[in-house]
């Protein structure tokens, strides 16, 4: 309903599209005459509505109230869902898409959506390359006038936008938006996924991609694709510019002038720029910038997360991805992800088996320099990193780091997993592959697979390379690797060279000294899937879960009885022999292991080195320390399978078993 006929026969003319007035100058049509008056003033320039305070005029009444408004910073709009006000109904609508993610305008000729039409407009003149805005001043062209008005100010330095706060001035209205952040505590944008907060909406959109891998840049010209513009802009370089600056010493080329000439210096050895502490030169300004930082103290670049501070930004970088766990540095050949390209390029040595630097002193080669300077300090036989509790000394600063921990019972390294704490990032890495399902290492041969890599070399040595060049002149037994051989070969020296740290202890053998590490720290990163118990060792690990599995992988040749351990059934093949190569010093009696005669040894010593944690009460053996304990327990683990009796220890069942089911057995 219409309070007038003529508001009537203006509504009309949205359905009948009637345009009954024209403009004198340009001919468009209008349906009421207040849009003429409005599009006239165009034209004539005029502008009745002048502002007050500043004087500023418009051609629009409602333009004024909205320009009041940054006077009055009255904000009448807001937002329902996050109360956010807005100056404009405009900005208002905007702001709210941001809520809904709703992308409704698509272009026709890819796949991007955008949220305003306005988006989609200034998309759609890259599918054309038409860029129809030019600079009067320099030819530039543009996709839109925003771009060229921002362009013209750089040549003009015309900076029309001011800060209310500190009165600085800008050149785009997008920069003094930024800047203004840097006067607000307010971090509005808050990511979903880590609680990170962000001053700005473009390092917040930046910020989302480290979780969704999103790379929306890609190159027109090849199938390489980026998670930020910038990225791609020094891609296209490659593409279009070339790089037209040739060095006239090595002919290295060069995309712009700088580069050129901070390359000619690596040639010349100048260094132009000097330090003013300690007159240390440099070659590049940049280099001396992060170079003042060691002795100004300044760490500009700090992380939002935990607060750490940096002096570089790509430390800052790197350090990011250990809150963020982003690996962008993958493994050509097997996939293995990295979060610092120096660690990659160390990794893919172990596929090469490249070792480039070589000892002059003695024939051992390494993969990097570190470690070829850390074997030649064994020469010299400086051990330069002393700890300053004990005063024990180590060849280099991380086994003094890892010794320290012994006396802090630190344990930095955390697994992500099951978040237990190791006090070596060697043993966390070791612990990480009992929740990993998966074995990377393939065996092209025989198709088995392997956890560690060292399980997979040595598996290629013995089982699939049949040769075994290396032999040994004092049994004459043979090897298929030199690390086997020497290995034996201690055998026969009784040599020792590996000594724990804490204790003195030696051993031949340098996985014997890791496995006997673990006896000081407590740890145990190896947990068995069935039934949670944990061990120190791997190999016990696998020994246990024989348990499970029934397998008894090691047979008699003579009576084909299986046996879980090795060492079961050497015992059992002195049953056969009568062998009893094991005597007491004291009484000569005979044994047929070594473990039997050592209990013996408790009968002459009364020795009792097994105490019950419950009663206080010693033993000499393990077994009778366990059969006690189950007199305190109500368990009864051991059952007969005839009659269901059950009893605490097993020897109370075999027992049980010869008096009762003798007939039966």
């Amino acid at each position: 309903m219409f309070s007038h006929r003529a508001y009537l026969r203006s509504h009309l003319r949205t359905h009948t599209k009637e345009k009954p007035y024209s403009c004198v100058f340009c001919k468009k049509g209008f349906s009421v005459t207040s849009s003429l008056k409005q599009h006239l003033r165009t034209h004539t320039k005029e502008k009745p509505y002048a502002c007050d305070i500043c004087n500023s005029a418009f051609s629009r009444q409602h333009h004024l109230k909205t320009h009041l408004r940054t006077h009055t910073k009255e904000k009448p709009f807001a937002c329902d869902i996050c109360y956010k006000t807005f100056s404009q109904p405009a900005s208002l609508r905007y702001h709210l898409l941001s809520h809904t993610n709703e992308k409704q305008f698509q272009c026709n000729m890819c796949d991007k959506a955008y949220s305003r039409k306005s988006s989609l407009c200034g998309h759609l003149l890259r599918h054309t390359n038409k860029k129809a805005f030019v600079c009067d001043i320099c030819s530039k062209a543009f996709y839109d006038k925003g771009h060229l008005n921002d362009h013209l100010r750089t040549h003009t330095k015309e900076k029309p936008f001011g800060c209310d706060i500190c009165s600085k001035k800008f050149s785009t209205r997008s920069v003094l938006t930024t800047h203004l952040f840097t006067h607000a505590k307010e971090k509005p944008f808050l990511c979903n996924i880590c609680s990170k907060s962000f001053n700005y909406s473009s390092n917040f959109k930046r910020h989302l991609r480290t979780h969704t891998r999103e790379k929306p840049y890609e190159c027109d010209s090849c199938p390489k694709k980026f998670s930020r513009r910038v990225y791609l802009k020094k891609h296209l370089r490659r593409h279009t510019e070339g790089k037209p600056y040739a060095c006239d010493i090595c002919n290295r080329t060069f995309s712009d002038m700088s580069g050129i000439k901070s390359h000619v210096r690596t040639h010349t050895k100048e260094k132009p720029y000097s330090c003013v502490f300690c007159k240390k030169a440099f070659s590049i300004t940049s280099s001396l910038k992060l170079h003042l930082r060691t002795h100004t103290k300044e760490k500009p670049y700090a992380c939002d997360i935990c607060n750490s501070a940096f002096s570089r930004q790509h430390h800052l970088k790197t350090h990011l991805r250990t809150h963020t766990k982003e690996k962008p540095f993958a493994c050509d050949i097997c996939y293995k992800t990295f979060s610092q390209p120096a660690h990659l390029r160390y990794h893919l040595l172990s596929h090469t088996n490249e070792k480039q630097f070589q000892c002059n002193m003695c024939d051992k080669a390494y993969s990097t320099k570190s470690s070829l300077c850390k074997h030649l300090l064994r020469h010299t036989e400086k051990k330069a990193f002393v700890c300053d509790i004990c005063s024990k000394a180590f060849y280099d600063k991380g086994h003094l780091n890892d010794h320290v921990r012994t006396h802090t019972k630190e344990k930095p390294f955390g697994c992500d997993i099951c978040s237990k704490k190791f006090s070596k990032r060697s043993i966390l890495t070791t612990h990480l592959f009992t929740h990993a399902k998966e074995k990377p290492f393939l065996c092209n041969i025989c198709s088995k697979t392997f956890n560690h890599s060292s399980n997979f070399k040595r598996h290629l040595q013995s089982s699939n390379n049949h040769e075994k060049p290396y032999s040994c002149y004092m049994c004459e037994k043979r090897f298929s690797s030199i690390s086997d051989f020497k290995r034996h070969y201690l055998s026969h020296t009784k040599e020792k060279p590996y000594s724990c740290e804490i204790c003195s202890k030696k051993f031949s053998q340098k996985t014997s000294l890791t496995r006997h590490m673990f006896t000081h720290t407590n740890e145990k990163p190896f947990s068995c899937d069935k039934c949670g118990k944990r061990f120190s060792q791997n190999y016990h690990l696998n020994r246990h879960n024989r348990i499970h599995t029934k397998e008894k992988p090691y047979s008699c040749e003579i009576c084909s009885k299986g046996f879980s351990q090795k060492n079961n059934l050497l015992r059992h093949l002195l049953t056969h022999t009568k062998e009893k190569p094991y005597s007491c010093d004291i009484c000569s009696k005979k044994y047929s292991d070594k473990s039997r005669l050592n209990e013996h040894y408790r009968s002459h010593t009364n020795e009792k080195p097994y105490s019950c944690e419950i009663c206080s009460k010693k033993f000499s053996h393990k077994v009778t320390l366990r059969n006690h304990i189950s007199t305190h327990a109500e368990e009864k683990p051991f059952i007969c399978d005839i009659c269901g009796k059950a009893y605490h220890a097993n020897h109370q069942l075999n027992r049980h078993n010869r008096i009762h089911h003798k007939s039966l057995s």
